[in-house]
């Protein structure tokens, strides 16, 4: 099963209302590996590993995200599978 991996930074009302610990209980429920961290600015970046379809059902996911936040945009691009294993709420 092909292995990819995407980036991605999501703006708009994505911190303080529960972003990355969704972010990660939705990516370990699809089995796939990364990170998710706030940023400065007040967005939310992400990478994540995986099966394609996985990969895909995540990033279809973050463009909404959990019930209280409200994205407005998501800049998405393709990045190279490292063989990652877990995925982590960054600092």
């Amino acid at each position: 099963m092909e292995r990819i991996a995407k980036h991605a930074v999501v703006r708009g009302v994505v911190q303080g209302v529960g972003f990355r610990w969704h972010a990660k209980e939705r990516a370990r429920g699809l089995g796939l590996a990364g990170w998710v961290q706030n940023l400065p600015d007040g967005a939310v970046e992400a990478w994540v590993e995986g099966p394609a379809r996985s990969v895909d059902a995540f990033v279809d996911w973050i463009r909404h995200g959990p019930p209280a936040a409200r994205v407005e945009s998501v800049d998405l691009s393709d990045a190279p599978p490292t063989g990652s294993v877990r995925f982590e709420v960054r600092r």
